[in-house]
């Protein structure tokens, strides 16, 4: 792909889906969304992107129940769209997710304990973090844990790391219902990740996008493929709806993270440019694709 700005190609692409909470026997969630359908068309949105994803990371609540036959749904939807793109998968546990049957189903593990996971991915490591506590929605990380997570970032990977978790730590301020069910002692976290490698840190949880910072570190929470919290409610604490599903993607450069919001629906087109001109702008000099792009008289533009 050519070089069209300033910038060198990413060095790292990054799907960042959240919070699908597939249920077991085809059951709709709340009697009405068909949550299996809308990952799969995530999934399908995700195919178009270019360049594709290395690596797709998923902030839990997998299965809304912890049932095995979600699990084995999720693993039977993911795993080949993945495969197609080339693109590594990183699970991550969510509140609604029981650890003795995620680690089952997702990584044939019977070990029921903390799910922390560490994955390479051409030089960027992702750490998994399990935030959850067994029989709460709330998220904590132990004391082992933060020795754990402390250990792994006393050697710097080739390019940097990413933290994944479930419990976004961060304000709450558009959704103060869920500061009842948030991260707990996150300063703990923040003097363990503080001075390392770790470039960013994304979650889930909150059912919505929002973006913080967290130590010094970009923090991106992602949206629900299941349904959405409406941020704005009218006569609502909480409510939940049945639009704005998105997912993120992140590329990394050796400097900085960039995130997109890439909404489900496409939307009604209102303007337009065909594959055509992108294929031309491989073959004509720059400077004459920059002339056609920028100048308010070039035929592009008319």
């Amino acid at each position: 792909m050519r070089q069209l700005g300033q910038y060198a190609p990413p060095r790292h692409v990054v799907a960042h889906l959240s919070d699908p909470h597939l249920l077991g026997g085809g059951e709709l969630h709340y009697g009405v969304i068909d949550n299996t359908a809308h990952l799969r068309r995530v999934l399908e949105r995700l195919a178009a992107v270019r360049p594709a994803p290395q690596v797709i990371v998923f902030t839990g609540d997998l299965a809304d129940r912890a049932e095995p036959e979600a699990y084995a749904t999720l693993r039977a939807v993911v795993e080949p769209a993945a495969a197609a793109m080339g693109a590594t998968v990183v699970w991550t546990m969510g509140n609604h997710d029981e650890r003795a049957p995620y680690a089952r189903a997702l990584f044939d593990s019977d070990d029921d304990g903390c799910q922390d996971r560490v994955h390479d991915v051409d030089g960027l490591r992702i750490v998994a973090l399990d935030s959850s506590v067994p029989g709460y929605h709330h998220g904590e990380l132990t004391p082992d844990q933060l020795a754990w997570l402390a250990d792994v970032l006393a050697t710097p990977a080739e390019h940097g790391t990413l933290l994944a978790l479930h419990h976004p730590p961060l304000p709450l301020p558009m959704v103060r219902a869920a500061e009842l069910i948030e991260l707990r002692d996150q300063q703990a976290l923040a003097d363990v990740i503080a001075g390392t490698d770790v470039r960013g840190v994304i979650a889930g949880h909150l059912h919505l996008t929002t973006w913080s910072t967290f130590a010094g570190v970009p923090v991106s929470v992602a949206s629900a493929s299941c349904y959405t919290l409406d941020p704005a409610p009218v006569d609502r604490f909480v409510s939940g709806v049945d639009a704005g599903r998105s997912f993120t993607m992140i590329h990394a450069y050796d400097d900085r993270l960039v995130h997109t919001l890439v909404p489900l629906e496409r939307g009604t087109e209102v303007s337009s440019l065909g594959t055509d001109i992108e294929e031309a702008l491989e073959t004509i000099p720059l400077e004459q694709a920059i002339e056609l792009a920028s100048s308010k008289t070039s035929s592009f533009n008319n």
